[in-house]
């Protein structure tokens, strides 16, 4: 029982630190990286909980199709300037 416990409270720690990653993350694939994280955490609540069927659901519909969906959507729209050290950024002409 006390196993079972600690690793509620553990999956529960990072359920939370992942999602709170995944809203305050700057870079938008590591913002993707810590879904998948949490959502592969929600389906270890699943197994927990004695709920197999819907711990399988979601890692093959959620972590592996939606998840790699949002990372080719990522790399398709990021654009790395090797100019700028940050993504996204507009260096000013010198006049």
């Amino acid at each position: 029982m006390l196993f079972e416990q600690v690793a509620f409270g553990l999956f529960a720690l990072v359920t939370l630190a992942s999602s709170l990653g995944v809203v305050l993350a700057r870079d938008i694939w590591h913002s993707a990286l810590l879904l998948g994280l949490a959502l592969s955490s929600v389906a270890v609540h699943y197994v927990m909980l004695a709920a197999e069927f819907v711990a399988v659901i979601q890692v093959l519909v959620y972590v592996g199709g939606v998840l790699v969906l949002v990372t080719f959507g990522v790399m398709l729209a990021r654009r790395d300037d090797p100019g700028s050290g940050e993504v996204g950024t507009v260096e000013q002409e010198e006049a």
